[in-house]
């Protein structure tokens, strides 16, 4: 019925076109593509606010072309605003690059039914084409569900499993991986990533959704397809968060995995790089990707080298005014291997934890400094208190991120024996998770206020 519809009406993909139903009801949007059969009587369009929706059609609906995919080209080469419509009007002929897709679960594991409404979990290759059919341009997709967890109850044991997964697709050749996960503890998932892949020949893209499929303002379609033009086309090979890059569906931001953190609880563009540039810029509907930073790796420039396994005992501890210094004793007595502070201000914690931070460092401990600052750096040599917390053995965790000194100190303790070489990796840039200066542009770039 669809089919018939279309080819009646002389409509193409990408043409403006104009559904007037039965009941009166009239639907404007640019025709997508279906991948899936025409057996259903559903009709695909983008509305003007850039979302996608399905249009149960009958014998009665009256399809209208409005304008061709080449006339709205046309006008927005001119400046009009528009709708842009896929570049390509068909899948380019020979192949494409394989992108395959993990899911781990999170907000994006699911798609709007557009029969009866409702949202259901989708990530079988099959439903993530039917639901953003943009991706099928772009590359050959698969897609694997390791597992469907909120990111809330995500644990080192299965950034293993990640990583295991990841590294499997990448030595089968693959030319990109986009990880779907839960953006809560994404930030986490992509340091451990990051630090995991010490050798990377393609990139590793994760990627979220702020909002549902059933919901006006879902995030999901525009960043999946903004994830996978990323895996398939970027000239990098790292890891990288790619989300909204502001309110509106415009570009996607594709920040470092050891420099990004979410900044607000529910806006689409929640996601910010910290000390540092993203490191590119992604325009879905343009097929365009402008590389911001230098990329620390090219893609096919390096072999594969995996350095997988996270130390379960470490610990991420928050300085506040009067903490006591049992919490530090509690740590060593559990038997802890490291503890990250995230200190006050230049990395300051009360003058009477020091004799329990001493004693963990006696006891084996590394003990990383950070700052509850998050932007800048710390510097334990500007007054006392830092001073004495570097006598003790504290080591300064310059200017990383808390979330990325802590993965950091996890992974290296499970790959490094000796704690002396713990602690020169913790001082070491090894994925851009340490930067020599700062600029200014590298701070906030909108008040949450």
């Amino acid at each position: 019925m669809a089919r018939k519809l279309l080819e009646k009406a002389g409509a193409k993909i990408g043409d403006l076109v104009r559904i007037v139903k039965s009941d009166g009801s009239v639907y404007e949007g640019i025709l997508m593509p279906r991948y899936m059969a025409f057996s259903k009587p559903i009709i695909v369009i983008k509305l003007s606010n850039g979302y996608n929706i399905g249009v149960r059609v009958d014998d009665k609906t009256v399809v209208e072309v409005l304008k061709t995919r080449e006339q709205i080209l046309r006008e927005a080469a001119a400046g009009a605003p528009a709708v842009i419509p896929l570049i390509e009007e068909k899948p380019p002929s020979g192949p494409k690059p394989r992108v395959v897709i993990v899911g781990t679960g999170g907000t994006i594991a699911s798609r709007i039914e557009y029969e009866t409404g409702a949202v259901k979990p989708a990530f079988s290759a099959k439903e993530l084409l039917e639901a953003v059919p943009e991706i099928g341009f772009i590359a050959e997709i698969e897609s694997e569900v390791l597992f469907n967890i909120l990111s809330e109850n995500m644990r080192p044991e299965m950034w293993e499993k990640i990583v295991d997964s990841v590294a499997k697709y990448i030595q089968e050749g693959f030319d990109g991986v986009v990880v779907a996960h839960g953006t809560d503890t994404m930030a986490y998932t992509a340091a451990a990533l990051a630090f995991a892949f010490q050798g990377l020949p393609v990139p590793i893209v994760l990627v979220g959704a702020q909002r549902s499929s059933d919901r006006p303002s879902s995030d999901a379609a525009f960043n999946l397809h903004a994830a996978v033009l990323t895996a398939a086309k970027a000239p990098f090979a790292e890891v990288v968060v790619v989300m909204h890059g502001e309110p509106s569906d415009s570009y996607a931001l594709a920040h470092r995995g050891v420099r990004v953190r979410k900044m607000h609880t529910s806006r689409r563009d929640a996601f910010q790089s910290i000390n540092s540039l993203p490191l590119a810029k992604i325009w879905p509907a343009q097929n365009r990707i402008e590389v911001l930073l230098k990329p620390l790796r090219k893609r096919r420039e390096q072999e594969l080298v995996v350095k997988n396994g996270f130390e379960r005992k470490v610990a991420l501890v928050k300085y506040y005014p009067g903490m006591d210094s049992e919490i530090i004793d509690f740590l060593v007595d559990r038997g802890y291997r490291g503890i990250v502070l995230e200190g006050t201000g230049l990395g300051h914690v009360g003058e009477w934890l020091i004799p329990s931070i001493r004693r963990a460092v006696e006891e084996g401990v590394v003990v990383v400094m950070t700052s509850q600052c998050l932007f800048g750096r710390v510097n334990m040599n500007v007054y006392t208190t830092g001073r004495k917390l570097l006598a003790a053995g504290v080591v300064p965790g310059e200017d990383m991120l808390p979330e990325t000194a802590f993965v950091k100190l996890a992974w290296a303790l499970k790959q490094f024996d000796d704690i002396n070489e713990v602690k020169k990796i913790m001082r070491t840039n090894l994925v851009g998770e340490i930067a020599a200066r700062h600029t200014l542009d590298v701070y906030p770039r909108w008040n949450h206020g």
